[in-house]
């Protein structure tokens, strides 16, 4: 399994601590299968500032710690960029990093609301060639009340990433419900684990993976992981598997509200 979104640099934000918990984080992943970490540190939200060279180093530093203690997982550089209105300029000082070296870049928005120049935003990347992943859209008040502006987002070429905690009721039953119906409407491209500490608030991918596979498939489970080695090697994201029967009037209001259709 490849993680495309955590938190798992020291020292760095809200996520591990020190080198311990990074290490501890490691062996947790490892012991749940997988194999890749894409480490997102928070970029530009107002408390942590972490730019590009910044979590390059810290990423070399800590694979050679995993080295060392004979642990076969490799961490790759990446960021949680919060939306703001330097984004582009800020990209263009080089200060923001893609997931992997890849051109899929991972973009938070506030947990409140949607940024007003978010559509701009979006489309200016995409003209940069830029392939822009929502983190936890689920977990967006705006969106919990409509999801209609992620379909229409979707639509145009836009992913979105749920959270494993999200689907496995970690944030509580609301929350759980949009991320599942989010995931049914074929809104959601990828699962990732937001890992921040050992305990706390861990990985739990392997479970939110085998509760996809219950409640929507094998098929989908697979589309999951395949896109998440897609955004780790750069890779084109497939078609998506058939919609559950029981989502398709959920899909047809959402895109009716927005397109008449």
């Amino acid at each position: 399994m490849i993680d495309i979104h955590t938190h798992i640099l020291p020292g760095l934000d809200d996520g591990a601590a020190n080198e311990e918990d990074a290490l501890r984080l490691a062996h947790a992943a490892v012991a749940e299968g997988i194999t890749t970490i894409i480490a997102t540190p928070h970029h530009a939200n107002g408390v942590y500032t972490n730019i590009a060279h910044e979590v390059t180093e810290h990423v070399f530093r800590v694979n050679e710690s995993i080295k060392a203690a004979g642990m076969p997982v490799e961490i790759k550089p990446g960021q949680e960029i919060r939306v703001h209105d330097d984004l582009i300029e800020a990209w263009f000082r080089e200060e923001l990093l893609t997931l992997a070296g890849s051109r899929y870049i991972l973009l938070e928005m506030p947990s409140s609301r949607i940024p007003k120049k978010m559509d701009e935003l979006i489309h200016e990347l995409q003209i940069m060639d830029l392939k822009p992943i929502i983190a936890h859209p689920e977990r967006n008040a705006e969106i919990v009340r409509d999801p209609g502006k992620l379909t229409e987002w979707v639509e145009k070429g836009i992913y979105a990433q749920v959270t494993s905690h999200s689907l496995l009721g970690g944030f509580g039953k609301n929350i759980e419900r949009t991320a599942w119906t989010l995931c049914r409407s074929g809104l959601i491209h990828f699962v990732s684990s937001d890992a921040h500490h050992p305990e706390r608030r861990g990985f739990r991918l392997r479970e939110a993976y085998s509760a996809v596979r219950e409640r929507m498939g094998e098929q989908w489970e697979n589309y999951f992981l395949d896109n998440a080695a897609c955004a780790a090697g750069d890779g084109i994201i497939g078609s998506k598997p058939a919609i559950d029967p029981s989502s398709e009037g959920v899909w047809r209001r959402l895109k009716s509200y927005f397109y008449g259709r």
